[in-house]
């Protein structure tokens, strides 16, 4: 790999290459039973915040979806950072490790569990999205595998995602089961009214992120309330700024929601910055020779 520009490096259990090539047949259990697991972390500026966090809860969604880590957390994120320096310093990617079974036939074989991971290109968004509610509901534990980040769940992100470009928007803001607002399709909501940040309350029919965690403790470190509690969609129209928390765009302003527009107001932007502080404080690797 020497010498080239990388755009996708894999790594499929021994090396890292730049070729993919299939890893499951037709008779492979999550192949056609969707139960591969995945988690999503990020390298940018020379940092990848909270590897670790992302690589141990993988570990948790393979064991909720009855399959056996074949690799400890420690030991996938050391593997995650040799790739990450095979790009260029300071290069902006996407990190996706996961497990998968091989065997079984409804229910996986967990001694038949596999590691892969892809790091590919990825800008950092910054510029901010749209979004608007949408007819989907997240469903709650007892209806399908939500305490693991399955590939099994994202078929419904994909429609939700589908209806908002149809509609002229960049995301969707999805309900749970009861009709209380869950998250966005593809990242948590927070929202601002008179100076307090409201967040839906883990309730377990959406996952509850780790960047959305770090940047509670970060808001609330800096003398910010933060409420976890139940939301309806008007609490959310009805606010002073909302803005998002995900791996994949950190902090983001939400612009607009329907026909609802909001300044990029100042505890979005706070948040953004002390995330962004964290992470260049406390998650450098090596950088590429």
């Amino acid at each position: 790999m020497e010498g080239k520009a990388v755009d996708y490096l894999y790594w499929y259990g021994s090396a890292w290459t730049t070729e993919q090539r299939p890893l499951l047949g037709l008779r492979d259990n999550s192949f056609w039973m969707g139960n591969s697991v995945f988690d999503g972390a990020r390298a940018y500026d020379n940092v990848t915040p909270d590897l670790e966090l992302h690589c141990a809860r993988l570990l948790r969604s393979a064991t909720h979806m009855l399959m056996r880590p074949t690799i400890d957390a420690e030991s996938l994120a050391a593997i995650c950072r040799a790739g990450v320096a095979h790009f260029e310093h300071g290069a902006e990617l996407y990190i996706r490790p996961m497990f998968y079974a091989r065997g079984g036939f409804i229910v996986p074989d967990p001694d038949t569990t596999e590691c892969a991971i892809v790091i590919h290109r990825a800008p950092l968004p910054r510029n901010g999205f749209s979004a608007c509610t949408a007819p989907f509901r997240r469903p709650s534990p007892d209806m399908a595998p939500t305490l693991a980040k399955a590939s099994c769940l994202y078929p419904l992100t994909q429609q939700a995602l589908h209806y908002a470009k149809q509609h002229g928007f960049d995301n969707a803001l999805l309900c749970n089961a009861d009709g209380h607002v869950a998250e966005f399709a593809t990242c948590n909501i927070m929202l601002v009214r008179e100076e307090v940040v409201y967040t839906p309350e883990p309730d377990g029919s959406f996952l509850a992120g780790i960047t959305r965690a770090r940047v509670i403790g970060l808001l609330r470190q800096a003398g910010i309330t933060v409420a976890e509690c139940r939301l309806r969609i008007d609490d959310v129209l009805e606010a002073d700024e909302v803005f998002s928390t995900g791996n994949y765009a950190k902090v983001q302003p939400v612009l607009h929601i329907d026909d609802r527009h909001y300044p990029a107001g100042r505890i979005g932007e706070l948040a953004h910055r002390l995330y962004h502080e964290f992470a260049h404080a406390t998650a450098h690797i090596e950088a590429a020779a």
